[in-house]
């Protein structure tokens, strides 16, 4: 007979807590406190680093894409709180100041530069048109937005001039319509989508009913254009007949499938 084998004995576990399914162990009780304790303190820390430390403070305002604007006007206008801990600056207060400050911003971006910097990038709007107001003029936008009143005009941006026939005509019942601030943003909308070559040379744009847009240009030019829509392709056949014809004084594209020009 086979001798019978004695049982080994169980090693005795030197875990610090009761096993788990697996055989792993649960962490023992002071291994938790000791964790909990720890994810305090560095929490704690933390929070004193960006609220109570003077190290991670708005010290400095940087301001980037201003053309018309000085940077100096920005940073005013902004009024970051200098001094304060940078993660409680609120950006979206500040950028909403800007805009509503300094109408000539279109966008700007504030973002935090860490450690200490609060950054402001600004996009300034264009003049696409200029009004005559008295002695002043008055900037308007691509959007049709009166964003600035200036002593001196921009070079190279047209007058615009809305003129609407009085009485019952064709024109003024276009006013009637459409108002004249609709009539100012299909001007600016054709400003916007003139050819370089042919905006440089452009002084005012005349505005007589929402179908009736001319464009007078240097040399006693004249360019009819219609109304706003179908801007791009009225572009590219002014173009091509000015290529085409260029001793002429008309242009007609208010049909662009079917131009005409005149003139010596």
């Amino acid at each position: 007979m086979k001798p019978t084998s004695r049982p080994k004995p169980k090693r005795k576990s030197s875990g610090s807590g009761p096993p788990r399914p697996g055989g792993r162990r649960l962490p023992s009780r002071r291994t938790l406190i000791v964790s909990a304790v720890a994810v305090v303190l560095v929490g704690g820390a933390a929070l004193w680093a960006l609220y109570g430390s003077s190290w991670l403070r708005a010290t400095q305002v940087k301001v980037g894409g201003t053309d018309v604007l000085t940077r100096s006007e920005v940073r005013d206008a902004a009024r970051v709180p200098l001094g304060a801990p940078l993660i409680s600056v609120d950006t979206g207060a500040i950028a909403a100041r800007l805009r509503a400050e300094l109408p000539r911003i279109d966008t700007v971006d504030v973002e935090r530069s860490w450690p200490h910097g609060i950054s402001l990038k600004v996009t300034e709007r264009r003049p696409e048109a200029l009004i005559k107001k008295g002695a002043k003029f008055v900037e308007v936008d691509a959007g049709g937005v009166r964003f600035a009143t200036v002593d001196k005009p921009p070079r190279g941006v047209p007058f615009l001039a809305v003129e609407p026939e009085k009485g019952n005509g064709p024109a003024a019942s276009s006013l009637r319509r459409f108002g004249p601030d609709r009539l100012r943003r299909e001007a600016v909308r054709v400003a916007a989508e003139l050819p370089a070559a042919v905006r440089k040379d452009t002084r005012t744009i005349r505005v007589r009913s929402y179908d009736s847009i001319t464009l007078e240009l240097t040399g006693g030019r004249e360019v009819v254009w219609g109304s706003g829509e179908r801007g791009a392709e009225k572009a590219r056949t002014l173009t091509a007949l000015m290529k085409a014809a260029r001793g002429a004084d008309h242009f007609d594209v208010s049909a662009p499938s079917s131009p005409a020009v005149s003139g010596s």
